[in-house]
């Protein structure tokens, strides 16, 4: 080691220490500005099956863990993953003729968001800001509904002719996709390092076919032929309840494919700074001091 020291020239041994100093410092400076949260709340969808805002009966919990970093004092950006069920069934719709319908579904929404949010407050000076986000998502989802109480996928049943031939305009759907995350809430600086924000956020989809539902129904004997009867049961579910006992004939509206559907969540966002409330740029909360409570405004 003594060796290899004595040949290394004084110049390249200060800029060695020089770089891993800057290295060092940049790193700590970084982790000033992380705040790690958790966030938790409800999670519904909007389509064809459902119109109401969180249903009752098909509304369920939602649960993400998050990674946030400080580019200014009020630009924040979010790193997220959120794991949520969602679904929709026309059983519980007032409109008889959805009851007629009788079709139902769920689906595991697993997502991974990159979102910017914007504070019009400084949460270090003042203790209560309202903010603003927006950004991009990845999901993944997986439509399913029950037959005789056994769960059944939907998406290799073709139930609306997808892949099918004799239907081109109707391609399979990818049951990973975008979406644009954008939303809002209030968030409240416990302390300089505890945050908890109340927020809403909309998914802009894609696609029609979360539900699995979108336009029309297809021809009974052509699904049977490619894809069984269990597709044809599950396309048609009316002969269940009060509907028709016979399949509808092909072309009769099934859904709507006029908009999109879209999923949200609603809920608490609790973050933790990392860093020391000293560190990095924090000023402290105006007319708290750095020990003190901080005022309402």
């Amino acid at each position: 080691m003594t060796y290899l020291c004595s040949h290394i020239q004084p110049s390249y041994m200060k800029k060695l220490i020089l770089t891993v100093l800057i290295f060092s410092v940049s790193v700590a400076a970084f982790s000033q500005r992380i705040h790690i949260g958790v966030f938790g709340g409800a999670a519904a969808y909007n389509g064809d099956l459902t119109e109401e805002l969180f249903p009752k009966k098909v509304t369920n919990g939602a649960l993400g863990l998050t990674v946030n970093y400080e580019v200014t004092d009020q630009i924040i950006v979010r790193l997220g993953g959120t794991y949520a069920i969602v679904g929709g069934a026309d059983r519980f719709s007032k409109d008889t003729s959805r009851q007629v319908r009788n079709l139902a579904f769920e689906t595991m929404l697993i997502e991974g968001s990159l979102v910017g949010e914007y504070y019009l407050f400084n949460l270090y000076e003042r203790r209560i800001s309202p903010y603003a986000f927006a950004g991009f998502a990845v999901y993944s989802f997986n439509p399913y509904a029950y037959n005789n109480g056994q769960k059944v996928f939907l998406n290799p049943l073709s139930t609306e002719g997808q892949g099918l031939s004799g239907y081109p305009d109707r391609k399979p759907y990818s049951l990973t996709q975008l979406a644009i995350p954008f939303g809002g809430g209030v968030k409240f600086a416990l302390t300089e390092n505890l945050r908890i924000g109340i927020e809403g956020g909309l998914r802009k989809l894609f696609t029609d076919y979360l539900d699995d539902v979108s336009t029309n129904y297809v021809d009974a004997t052509e699904l049977l032929a490619a894809k069984g009867q269990l597709a044809v049961d599950m396309s048609y579910r009316g002969d269940e309840t009060i509907g028709s006992p016979f399949y509808p004939s092909k072309g009769t509206q099934r859904g709507s494919p006029k908009a999109k559907d879209y999923y949200y969540f609603t809920g608490l966002h609790l973050t933790y700074k990392i860093g020391s409330a000293s560190g990095g740029y924090g000023r402290g909360i105006k007319g708290g001091g750095r020990t003190g409570c901080p005022n309402v405004y």
